[in-house]
């Protein structure tokens, strides 16, 4: 999505745990994404109406993930936001919050590339209305923006500044807020997720080869500069050297797998989005003049009645 939308050099990374190694691992970090069930809830924490935040109101049906992304993108410092989203965040700047959310739902772009990540709906189906309803799942940011922790959600008011921070500790200040929230349904409820807006892998890591590069050319000169006479397995410009081919060894192994990250993420969103009525139509189909449809049908009956059966017995 943050692609489509042309912001370049960015990624998505889902995260796992807390920890400090694992940030410390994907910096730098300019948001986290918070995924969680959605309940209804008095929240009496003040909004602090800054105007140093760029925030939306979410009017836009079923459109958590992409605002929550987007609240990132429009108040993070050091993204490039390429034409579209730029042009889109100076005109509606100064606009109101509901506006804003309008304008999110209504953006040729944004709308173009939300809706492209739906999955095909071929069928309109009615539901049951005795169904118990299905669980609804929401989205919400967190940033730092000039000195403040804030949590932006677009089902509230306005922001809601947290505490004092710097670019350097807020992913520490974050954590007891996240934990917080998980725990408060942790009971009955073990669905989330953590995503962090992260700088493209495989870009920092070809910054960080290039930088090994150019320490090895320097050590290489200093080895040279020292002469073929010295004990180059003793010497400390030798060691310091092969540590740095090793490391760019790595740094090329990792480069190498987020590449192979990329192909498989791209194959398996092509498989999301794709529409496979017209495929499966045409092979019952094909079953059915070949007179295997029904047989089949009847099997699968015999199957469902069998665990049926089994699943009385347990």
């Amino acid at each position: 999505m943050i692609e489509g939308i042309g912001v370049k050099g960015l990624q998505v990374e889902e995260l796992y745990v807390l920890d400090d190694a694992v940030f410390e691992e994907i910096k730098p970090i300019y948001g986290l994404v918070f995924l969680f069930k959605y309940e209804p809830s008095v929240d009496n924490r003040p909004i602090c109406d800054s105007p140093d935040v760029y925030f939306a109101k979410q009017v836009v049906p079923n459109a958590c993930a992409t605002q929550a992304i987007l609240s990132i993108l429009l108040n993070s410092k050091g993204i490039s936001l390429g034409p579209a989203l730029t042009e889109f965040k100076d005109i509606t700047r100064d606009f109101p919050p509901e506006v804003k959310g309008l304008a999110i739902g209504n953006q040729a772009v944004l709308k173009k590339v939300h809706n492209s990540f739906s999955r095909p709906e071929p069928f309109s189906i009615e539901k049951d209305p005795s169904l118990e309803a299905e669980d609804a799942f929401h989205f919400l940011s967190y940033l730092p923006i000039n000195g403040t922790l804030y949590e932006l959600d677009g089902l509230k008011a306005g922001p809601i500044a947290l505490a004092p921070c710097t670019d350097d500790n807020w992913l520490q200040q974050v954590k007891p807020f996240i934990q917080k929230r998980i725990d408060t349904y942790s009971k009955s409820e073990i669905r989330f997720n953590l995503m962090a807006i992260i700088k493209n892998r495989k870009d920092h890591l070809v910054e960080v080869l290039g930088g090994l590069q150019v320490q090895k050319g320097k050590l290489e000169e200093a080895v040279k500069a020292r002469g073929d006479a010295m004990e180059i397995t003793d010497d400390d410009l030798a060691t310091q050297l092969r540590i740095l081919e090793e490391r760019m060894e790595q740094t090329e192994i990792q480069i190498a797998s987020e590449e192979e990250r990329y192909k498989n993420w791209k194959a398996e969103n092509q498989r999301r989005k794709h529409n496979y009525i017209p495929f499966l139509f045409n092979l019952l189909k094909v079953l059915g003049e070949k007179d295997q449809l029904l047989p089949l049908l009847e099997k699968a009956k015999e199957k469902q009645k069998q665990r049926a059966k089994e699943k009385q017995k347990q």
